[in-house]
């Protein structure tokens, strides 16, 4: 995939994938992670995401720092609490943790009662919560001390 925004095609679901990335409130130069990408992430939102932000979203491998996490988890990946811990370890001070999880009735589907119980576990508080596809809930997360 380019990283160059005017080289990419957008590939609209029912509610408009622009929509969709905006409702994450990301803008132009972000430098973002990707956690848990799998086959079933939603492939509309991640194009507009890296449309937004005109770059590519660097994969769970990248030892660096991120203004922003997209952490696509399931209920059966390992546990929540520890994959928040792990994944604050690259993001920046003041940067977004979103949290996207497959929406009740979907497989995989984690109750937001565990993430409101993960969440301050590992140091983080939920402050939105967004439909962003079709299958996919969205739950932003920042570290304690950046909450205002």
């Amino acid at each position: 995939m380019s990283t160059s925004p005017s080289e990419r095609t957008m590939h609209p679901s029912g509610q408009g994938s622009g929509d969709m990335a905006t409702k994450l409130g990301l803008r132009a130069g972000q430098y973002i992670q990707e956690i848990g990408y799998d086959e079933d992430v939603d492939f509309d939102l991640r194009e507009a995401i890296e449309a937004i932000t005109g770059e590519e979203m660097a994969d769970e491998d990248v030892d660096d720092e991120f203004d922003v996490i997209i952490m696509w988890w399931r209920a059966d990946d390992p546990d929540l609490t520890d994959g928040l811990v792990d994944a604050q370890g690259t993001l920046a001070e003041g940067g977004r943790l979103w949290l996207l999880t497959p929406k009740a009735s979907r497989p995989g589907h984690i109750p937001p009662a565990d993430i409101s119980e993960a969440a301050p576990t590992a140091g983080m508080h939920v402050t939105k919560t967004v439909s962003v596809a079709s299958d996919w809930s969205g739950f932003c997360l920042v570290g304690k001390k950046n909450y205002s």
